[in-house]
C-alpha cells in the first residue's frame, strides 16, 4: 500500500498522497465486490476489463488480499472469495436483522402476523431476523433457517428484478423440490411468478413452503445486500383481501428500512 507523504503537501490542499491508502482501500472492496457480483471466482483480465484498472494494480491489490486471507488463489490460477469473509459476513447479517427487528415490530403491531428479515446468501435464502405474532401458531420460519428461493415470497421478492438466464442458472443449481404440493416446480412456472411481482410490486407464498400458511413479501430498495421482509400468517388470516392493506404497510415499512440502512444510522 502507497506510503503517506502528507507531510510534504500544503495543507490547505486535498493532500492526494495521503489518499493513495484511501483509493488502495476502496479499489479492493471494488474488486471484492466484483468478484462476489462474479459468482465468486475470476481472473485478472476479467477484473481488469470490469474495472478498468492496470493488470499491475490488481496483481499488487489481490496479494495484499491473498496475505490477509479474503482472497484465495485457485490451482488454475485464479481468485476465488476467501474464507475471512465468511466471519465478517456472518456478523454483519446478525447486526443486520438487530436493526431490523424494530421494523419487523412495527409490522407486528400493525398486521398482527409474524414479521421477517431475510437475505439472499449465494443460491439460499437465509432468515436473518423476526417478530412473531402474539398468536399462537409456530412457523417454519426461524432466525437462521435456510431455504431455496422458489418455494418462498422472499425468494420471489428478491428475485423479481434479477435476469431470467441468471434464474435459470440458480434453478439448475438448486433444483427445485417441492415443499408442499403448491410448491413451484418448474423454471417456466417460477419465472412467470416472477412477472406477477413485478406487476403487483409484490410477492406471495400461498401454501408453497408450507401447508396452511401464507406469506406477503416486499424487496427493502437499495438495501446494501439483497434483502426482503415479510409478514406470514394463517391462510385464512392472510388472505387475498387483507393483502390490499397489508401490502402499503409492507412497503412503506421498506422504504423506511432502506433508508435507516443507507443513513446508517438505523436507531
Amino acid at each position: 500500500m502507497p506510503t503517506s507523504s502528507a507531510s510534504t503537501t500544503d495543507a490547505s490542499s486535498k493532500t492526494p498522497a495521503a489518499s493513495g491508502g484511501v483509493q488502495s482501500l476502496e479499489r479492493a472492496f471494488d474488486l471484492l465486490e466484483r468478484m462476489a457480483d462474479a459468482g465468486g471466482e475470476v481472473g485478472l483480465s476479467e477484473l481488469s476489463a470490469a474495472s478498468g484498472l492496470p493488470l499491475p494494480t490488481i496483481h499488487r491489490l489481490m496479494r495484499t488480499l491473498v496475505a490477509c486471507g479474503y482472497v484465495r488463489q485457485q490451482p488454475n490460477r485464479r481468485y476465488s472469495l476467501g474464507p475471512r469473509l465468511i466471519r465478517l459476513g456472518e456478523s454483519a447479517s446478525r447486526l443486520l436483522g438487530t436493526w431490523a427487528r424494530p421494523y419487523l415490530a412495527r409490522l407486528v403491531e400493525e398486521t398482527g402476523e409474524t414479521a421477517n428479515m431475510a437475505l439472499l446468501d449465494g443460491d439460499e435464502i437465509v432468515y436473518v431476523a423476526q417478530v412473531p405474532s402474539k398468536h399462537s401458531m409456530r412457523m417454519f420460519t426461524e432466525v437462521g433457517r435456510r431455504v431455496l428461493p422458489h418455494s418462498t415470497g422472499v425468494g420471489k421478492a428478491l428475485l423479481a428484478h434479477t435476469p431470467a438466464d441468471e434464474v435459470r442458472a440458480l434453478l439448475a443449481r438448486t433444483g427445485m423440490p417441492a415443499a408442499t404440493e403448491k410448491t413451484i416446480t418448474t423454471p417456466e412456472g417460477f419465472l412467470d411468478a416472477l412477472e406477477k411481482v413485478r406487476k403487483a410490486g409484490y410477492a406471495v407464498d400461498d401454501n408453497e413452503q408450507e401447508i396452511g400458511v401464507r406469506c406477503l413479501a416486499v424487496s427493502v430498495p437499495n438495501s446494501p445486500t439483497a434483502a426482503a421482509i415479510s409478514i406470514s400468517g394463517p391462510a385464512g388470516r392472510v388472505t387475498e383481501a387483507v393483502a390490499e392493506s397489508f401490502v402499503p404497510i409492507l412497503q412503506g415499512v421498506a422504504a423506511e428500512l432502506s433508508v435507516a440502512l443507507a443513513n446508517q444510522n438505523p436507531a
